[in-house]
């Protein structure tokens, strides 16, 4: 089980690349928190209907966490999407879980998953074959999704791929 939050599904519908996460991972699982976050309360935003055609072609589900304990503990340091796709994750031993947010990261680790986010997917997707060049990529993430990036990481990314 991959599941993702909404700040991946966003930045790379922003730069029309949410199909990646199709052809690397093939399904994926959101809680409803980061459903509504991206298709209900961002009806205008790009990508939202790619993310109800993915809902429709069931390379996409909705599952909610069933650990409300858990949820409730890690909604005082995350936010609601990121504190259900890390309950989920621990319920239900999930191999990866994408997040971008540090501080969602940081507590990932605190439970052992396995995690990557939308730079994560670029470098794997340039790795693979699947896009052509990941400076173009980072640079349209960080000028069109306003995806922030540090520099020194962008460097450090674009040296690890060859570019």
């Amino acid at each position: 089980m991959v599941i993702v939050d909404s700040s991946t599904l966003i930045h790379l519908s922003a730069i029309g690349r949410l199909t990646l996460l199709k052809d690397l991972y093939g399904k994926l699982t959101v809680p409803p928190a980061v459903w509504s976050e991206v298709v209900e309360q961002g009806k205008n935003r790009t990508g939202v209907a790619e993310l109800q055609a993915a809902l429709c072609e069931e390379w996409l589900e909705i599952l909610a966490p069933g650990n409300e304990p858990l949820l409730r503990s890690l909604r005082h340091e995350l936010d609601e999407g990121e504190a259900a796709v890390i309950a989920l994750a621990v319920q239900h031993q999930a191999s990866l879980v994408l997040l971008d947010e540090v501080e969602a990261r940081r507590i990932a680790a605190d439970f052992s998953l396995e995690k990557t986010g939308a730079i994560g997917v670029l470098i794997r997707a340039k790795l693979e074959g699947r896009i052509g060049s990941l400076r173009v990529e980072l640079d349209k993430i960080r000028t069109e999704a306003g995806f922030w990036i540090e520099e020194s990481l962008y460097q450090k990314v674009l040296q690890a791929a060859g570019e």
